[in-house]
């Protein structure tokens, strides 16, 4: 009886020493700091630090304002400072809010009844994410004062199905385009705004090249957020005329300069015929003589 008692204190005494070292304080689960939305084309991370040390984790729970929580199966008891939540905000107009819990790791008891975390600001995805920079081309039009740009609307991470989602998908007639533009020889801009995806800008100087800049706009939004980040810099090609280039005076001038000069030719070359003849004539006489 006296061996069976001390095996089974002996296990008792090493289940107490595990289970000891496997309870983890909140004291020892610094919080989260700096959560942060970041957010292009609806690609929504949220970030935070620091990393964590070897024995706790992060867990990211979020929710519409007002309701309940949920957890991304991606973001539970992570080592990781960052948790991709684009598929998770399918309720774009809505307003989010994510909390960043600092848990024991995966496996490891604790005897935390609420662990330690940080909440983030609220975000609305179809108010607070950025817009990048369009793509898009030039045709100069074939009267040389006139260009048209095709735009092509920015890819988002979101999915309808299996076909990826475009900005105007997502904005629709929301979605306008404002363009920059000027001169390639001067600094003074001009802005213009479309509705479209294919912009035609017309008066401009004939065989001029022009350089162009595009960004999304969306008046909807508050200011701060209405424009998209601006396209790279492309300027079309110029093509001027010989009219482009000269007045209707001076090339006037040049044909009349062209003609005296040939008609002075003409007689100069005349005259020096005629005196050669008689010369020749004078010379025939004389031998005759």
């Amino acid at each position: 009886m006296w061996k069976i008692g001390a095996k089974e204190a002996l296990l008792a005494l090493s289940i107490d020493i595990l289970i000891f070292t496997c309870l983890v304080s909140a004291g020892e689960f610094p919080q989260a700091q700096n959560v942060t939305w970041t957010s292009t084309n609806f690609k929504t991370l949220l970030t935070w630090g620091p990393k964590p040390s070897e024995n706790y984790s992060y867990t990211v729970e979020y929710s519409v304002v007002g309701e309940n929580r949920e957890s991304n199966p991606h973001c539970i008891r992570s080592r990781e400072t960052m948790c991709d939540l684009s598929a998770s905000l399918s309720r774009l107009r809505e307003s989010y809010i994510a909390e960043v819990l600092s848990e024991p790791l995966r496996g490891v008891a604790s005897d935390l009844v609420e662990p330690p975390y940080t909440r983030s600001q609220a975000f609305c995805p179809y108010l607070d994410t950025d817009i990048d920079r369009p793509d898009f081309t030039i045709v100069v039009g074939k009267d040389k004062r006139s260009v048209t740009l095709n735009v092509t609307d920015p890819l988002t991470a979101l999915f309808k199905g299996n076909q990826q989602q475009s900005i105007r998908d997502v904005f629709a007639d929301e979605l306008q385009y404002r363009v920059t533009y000027r001169r390639h020889s001067s600094t003074g801009k001009k802005e213009y705004t479309s509705a479209g995806s294919v912009i035609e800008l017309k008066k401009l100087d004939r065989g001029e090249s022009y350089c162009f800049e595009v960004q999304a706009y969306i008046p909807s939004r508050k200011p701060g957020k209405q424009l998209g980040a601006q396209s790279q810099t492309q300027c079309s090609k110029g093509e001027k005329s010989f009219t482009d280039v000269y007045s209707v005076p001076v090339i006037a001038g040049g044909i009349l300069l062209i003609l005296v000069i040939v008609t002075v030719g003409i007689v100069v070359a005349v005259v020096c015929l005629k005196r050669r003849r008689k010369a020749q004539e004078t010379a025939k006489e004389r031998e005759l003589l």
